[in-house]
């Protein structure tokens, strides 16, 4: 990645996706506040466009290019969220998208790419496949490549989110944000950073590449809340400048077993009509 984001690109990209995305509004709970022994708030990105956080990132990135580089078009790789937010990005800036996505990835996922008009490349499922095979639509085309994760304004504008957040709530005692490839974490901390307000990120059991990395540098945390995404740690997160290992960093990553988290997520479904928890 060329740089990892800091406040002003966040603020940047939230001028950047006026008129484009949502803002999306903050649920509340008191029947969760009860069984947590907090007061949480949820930024409800499930309301975005295309069902996600990732139109942020996807937005800021193709709406961030200049006109002469744009017109060649942009290229990713995705299993559906972010290859579907880019398509309708593309389609916005009126130029071609192309999304390289594995056999597997789920027919409603495909669908709602091409539904966008972006054009679909399958590949084997495999990163190194969805990798190799990005980058040949990039040498054929002469296209653009915006990472899921790894690309300074794809994470700036997933960042938007924890503004808009504070924005509204005010100061924090934390953010707890899913890790995944690091990008809505990695925007997220440029904006804890400048307002104060600790960062934790959380991933799954077996699937805890963040929370390898800072037992690698002799941090030990206890587990909390888990996100059941399983995503490639990016260079995003890994990066010194950005994650575990400077004065301005992550205040640390957990995760924990799904059976420690369900009567909070089934407990959203029954009293918030809200489904935290992304299914696959």
């Amino acid at each position: 990645m060329e740089k990892a984001p800091v406040y002003a690109d966040v603020e940047a990209a939230r001028q950047r996706l006026a008129g484009h995305v949502h803002r999306t509004p903050v649920l509340t709970s008191r029947a969760l506040n009860k069984m947590a022994g907090a007061e949480i708030f949820f930024k409800a990105e499930n309301f975005q466009r295309t069902g996600a956080f990732k139109a942020r990132g996807a937005f800021n990135a193709v709406f961030a290019l200049p006109e002469a580089v744009a017109k060649r078009g942009v290229v990713t790789h995705s299993s559906g969220n972010h290859g579907a937010a880019l398509a309708l990005a593309a389609r916005e800036r009126g130029i071609v998208a192309t999304v390289v996505m594995p056999l597997t990835a789920p027919a409603p996922k495909q669908a709602a790419v091409a539904g966008y008009g972006g054009k679909i490349v399958l590949c084997e499922p495999t990163l190194a496949a969805r990798e190799a095979s990005a980058g040949a639509e990039v040498a054929r085309t002469g296209a653009v490549m915006v990472a899921p994760f790894d690309s300074c304004n794809v994470a700036a504008g997933q960042g938007t989110a924890a503004l808009e957040l504070l924005d509204e709530t005010g100061t924090l005692d934390l953010l707890v944000v899913p890790v995944g490839g690091g990008g809505l974490l990695a925007g997220t901390l440029a904006v804890g950073v400048e307002r104060g307000v600790p960062v934790f990120g959380i991933e799954p059991e077996r699937a805890d590449d963040a929370v390898a990395l800072i037992r690698a540098k002799g941090f030990e945390h206890e587990a909390i809340v888990v996100d059941r995404l399983r995503a490639q740690f990016g260079e995003v997160v890994e990066n010194p400048s950005t994650s575990f290992s400077n004065d301005i960093d992550c205040s640390g990553c957990f995760w924990t077993r799904w059976a420690s988290v369900s009567p909070l997520a089934r407990n959203g479904r029954l009293r918030m009509r809200i489904c935290s928890m992304p299914w696959h």
